[in-house]
């Protein structure tokens, strides 16, 4: 009887657990990236972005930090541009287990079925870095993962994705 208990609050457990941000990249191959150390942002396209202001604002401050981090610095004069999109979808997941003991079917056994559903909405973050003077799109990064609506989470969740996603610029060449 506990086991019946225990499966919805599992299920929603590995669907927690299964929320970080999976991470996606692609950069020009001809591009040098050392000479490159100032960045701004291409103020129009983000002005394009469907969300809120606010989250706006939370994702710019993560990216300042961590290009900070990276040893970059804001320029009036950039060396690249900055932007970002973003795009969201609403997923269910559905998941059936079978709880019971004996082989095969047995009507005189104990067991059943457990079905959880789950929705959750699953966002995607993409940062383009250009090139400012020749205007090119030379870097790009995609991270999708679980979105929260919880307020207080916002600013850890954005930073997640902005994170993750920078980790990989500039890119390393192998």
């Amino acid at each position: 009887m506990k086991a019946i208990k225990i499966l919805p609050v599992l299920s929603l457990f590995v669907l927690a657990s299964c929320s970080s941000v999976r991470v996606n990249t692609d950069y020009d191959k001809n591009v040098t990236f050392d000479g490159y150390k100032t960045y701004a942002y291409q103020k129009n396209g983000i002005d394009q972005v469907a969300i809120s202001d606010l989250d706006k604002k939370r994702i710019l401050r993560s990216i300042d930090e961590v290009m900070a981090t990276k040893g970059f610095s804001k320029s009036e004069t950039p060396d690249v541009l900055i932007t970002f999109f973003t795009k969201e979808r609403e997923q269910v997941s559905v998941n059936q287990f079978n709880v019971g003991w004996g082989w095969g079917w047995n009507p005189w056994m104990w067991g059943g079925n457990s079905t959880t559903v789950n929705q959750y909405t699953e966002g995607t973050l993409t940062i383009d870095i250009i090139d400012a003077k020749k205007k090119e799109l030379i870097w790009q990064g995609m991270g999708e993962g679980v979105l929260t609506k919880n307020t207080d989470k916002k600013d850890e969740n954005i930073k997640e994705f902005v994170t993750k996603i920078l980790e990989r610029y500039p890119p390393q060449k192998k």
